[in-house]
């Protein structure tokens, strides 16, 4: 059905695939009135709500088509992008529940809910575009709007971090522009729909370069090693709800990226094999230097940043054996990870509110979370761990997916002596319930809907975990993992001090160093503008140019 500049496939699907942009955008309409935008953080968590129901409700291939007579820009709702919408949508629901009481007295809060909106909106666009536009221009708005998220508190390290995130944010969009312009270049005729492009990926003569942009643009997103550097210094000068979805949400469109824009279904085994090592890398790099942190927050950082390296081999084992259903697989371990780490970065909040005589109620159900990463029994994090089996099948890459889970343990129970750790409030109130009612939802999320939704999504039974072989193979990783972190404890003050962001401080210091020799070189440099000695310098240059047409020339 076509309404003038609209083109709609089912009207009741495209309501709600509407109502995921449109009500978003219209809270930062309503934001120009004072009134509301100082009401607004107490409102956030309705914003994502539309996009919660259109993830559960929308059906497969419901699409709306914005003038389609010319710009095509195209919503719709794929598999793995609604699992993926829904969870993100859960989240950004409970952070922004959460905002409400986290930032009630802050005289900024109206602002920072502008910047969240904005961000809010541009996150969950990206899983309903179906085009090359509407994803970069989507991407692009979440990515330029999350700077505010970053930047609110305004102190030095939130400034520094900001700057970086922005730097490194266009550097990726910058990517990601490059790959699409040759992947539009390559398809046939003038649809730049993804599934066109995709499909004519493999054919490509500029292939090697496309997937060159693109894992460079979608790896930065999710934090890939070398280019994870923003991750630890942004989460932890963010507000607490903003490094929740920094980490939990916007992350993950790096995930569906790949999942949308990479050729799963065709065999392409050099690059694949990349993917694999460049994420196997990230995830015992991330782990190293994890481990030397203190904050609680940067630990929840690299943590992602390792989480996401796995991510990233589970797709390059996809893309390497030519296995579509990868997306799927990782979209349902990318799942896990929206709602666990969401909860554990809502919970250094409450923590940090809750007096040390009952600290245990959070501490306790964060240790379980914090353990699912490495595939804990009974959690979430076991069914996820399932997912990736049938793709990590080769004895070299099942030795590394082990080595992982335990290096997953060590690195969540550091997490936890840290948050542990934490000075108590002086009061003896406990956190109010506005902070601990949805970072409690999401924990119950975060365990609860990778259990229900296994058998439905990847039609498998979640009952295997069950199984005593099975649960000592997921258990045993875990203790080797706590072992660890005891001997890390005792050893820990002769740990290396590495600071947030590892390889951008290194950059920081060279990009010094570099200013230093200019500042060196400066005397010379104003010397050589001076008019004499830049006359004579440049009647040099025009003497040896005349001189060598002349011995170039013919005999």
């Amino acid at each position: 059905m076509t309404l003038g500049v609209i083109s709609i496939s089912s009207p009741g699907g495209a309501a709600a695939l509407l109502a995921t942009l449109i009500v978003p955008a219209l809270f930062v309409v309503a934001c120009r009135s004072r009134r509301w935008r100082e009401r607004m953080p107490r409102l956030l968590f309705l914003a994502p709500l539309p996009a919660l129901a259109a993830a559960c409700f929308v059906p497969e291939g419901a699409a709306v088509v914005l003038d389609p007579a010319r710009l095509r820009l195209t919503l719709t709702l794929a598999p793995p992008r609604a699992l993926l919408l829904g969870a993100v949508a859960l989240l950004w629901s409970c952070a922004g529940a959460y905002t409400g009481a986290y930032l009630r007295d802050d005289r900024y809060a109206g602002r920072f809910a502008v910047y969240w909106l904005l961000t809010l909106t541009g996150c969950l666009g990206v899983f309903l575009a179906g085009d090359l536009a509407s994803f970069y221009l989507l991407y692009s708005l979440m990515s330029l709007a999350a700077y505010g998220l970053v930047v609110h508190d305004g102190t030095a390290p939130a400034r520094r971090a900001a700057m970086v995130y922005l730097v490194l944010a266009v550097l990726g969009e910058a990517f990601l522009l490059l790959a699409f312009v040759l992947l539009a270049a390559a398809a046939p005729g003038d649809s730049v729909l993804i599934r066109d492009v995709v499909a004519a990926l493999p054919a490509s003569p500029l292939r090697a370069q496309t997937l060159m942009f693109l894992i460079l643009g979608f790896g930065l997103k999710m934090g890939l090693v070398p280019l994870h550097g923003w991750l630890p210094l942004a989460h932890p000068a963010a507000p607490m709800p903003a490094s929740a979805v920094l980490s939990g949400a916007i992350i993950k469109t790096g995930v569906i990226g790949f999942i949308a824009l990479l050729p799963l279904g065709t065999v392409l085994t050099a690059w694949g094999m990349a993917l694999t090592v460049i994420g196997m890398v990230t995830a015992f790099y991330a782990v190293t230097i994890g481990v030397t942190q203190a904050n609680p927050k940067t630990v929840l950082a690299y943590s992602s940043v390792s989480q996401m390296g796995l991510v990233a081999a589970l797709l390059g084992v996809g893309l390497a054996t030519g296995r579509a259903e990868a997306g799927m697989a990782a979209a349902f371990y990318a799942v896990h990870h929206v709602l666990v780490k969401g909860a554990l970065f809502l919970a250094v909040g409450v923590v940090g509110l809750t007096p040390a005589r009952v600290r245990w109620r959070v501490l306790l159900p964060c240790a379980v979370l914090a353990l699912s990463f490495a595939g804990l029994p009974l959690t979430g994090g076991a069914v996820a761990k399932l997912a990736t089996k049938p793709y990590f099948d080769s004895d070299l890459l099942k030795v590394l997916a082990t080595l992982s889970a335990a290096g997953s343990a060590l690195l969540m129970l550091h997490f936890m002596g840290r948050l542990a750790a934490l000075a108590p409030p002086e009061t003896d109130r406990p956190a109010p319930a506005g902070m601990t009612v949805p970072w409690a939802i999401t924990a119950i999320a975060a365990v609860a809907v990778p259990w229900s939704l296994y058998s439905a999504v990847l039609g498998g039974d979640a009952g295997q975990t069950l199984d005593p072989k099975a649960l000592w193979a997921a258990l045993w990783p875990v203790l080797v993992g706590a072992g660890l972190a005891v001997v890390l404890h005792r050893w820990s003050m002769r740990l290396p001090r590495i600071p947030e962001g590892d390889v951008i401080c290194t950059g920081e210091r060279v990009a010094r160093a570099a200013m230093a020799q200019g500042r060196v070189l400066d005397p010379l440099d104003a010397a050589l503008r001076r008019w004499p000695v830049a006359g004579a310098a440049l009647l040099a240059l025009t003497l040896i140019f005349v001189a060598l047409l002349f011995a170039g020339g013919p005999p």
